[in-house]
């Protein structure tokens, strides 16, 4: 019965672009969403880690979520946004293309991850939800961060 309560339950996303790919989050893990502050590389971090930030005093890890996924940037950088998520006590920078808007959904109109998903391992992805508008692809947040 619990299983059946769950995969009927709402959930919010927030929605963001990396290049052409809308994609989203559980609006729970986000903490906050903010320009591009300054970044300073790391040395001998693998090329998805844009950097570290002091966000209020606390350093940030900052990944590039496109290059993590192996996509391809196609905006301005003025559009980029940071959005912090907070993920195993830990707050991590994920550096998007473009914020788009958070969307009510229900857990089960959720889809597997079509096979043919071109340059894109599935790993990353819970799965794909339809909309009126659009195609979100569901971010595996656990996977997208594990190093």
């Amino acid at each position: 019965m619990d299983h059946s309560e769950k995969s009927g339950s709402d959930i919010e996303l927030a929605t963001f672009y990396l290049g052409d790919a809308c994609c989203g989050i559980d609006i729970l893990t986000v903490q906050e969403i903010n320009r591009l502050n300054d970044i300073t590389p790391v040395p001998l971090a693998p090329d998805y880690v844009k950097g570290i930030m002091n966000l209020r005093g606390r350093i940030i890890t900052v990944l590039d979520v496109g290059k993590r996924l192996g996509m391809t940037h196609c905006v301005d950088a003025e559009s980029r946004r940071n959005i912090i998520v907070r993920y195993e006590k830990e707050s991590i920078g994920l550096l998007v293309d473009r914020i788009e808007d958070v969307i009510h959904i229900q857990r089960e109109n959720i889809e597997k991850t079509p096979a043919n998903v071109s340059g894109i391992q599935e790993r990353y992805f819970d799965g794909v939800l339809k909309t009126e508008k659009r195609l979100v692809s569901v971010l595996n947040l656990a996977e997208v961060l594990k190093v």
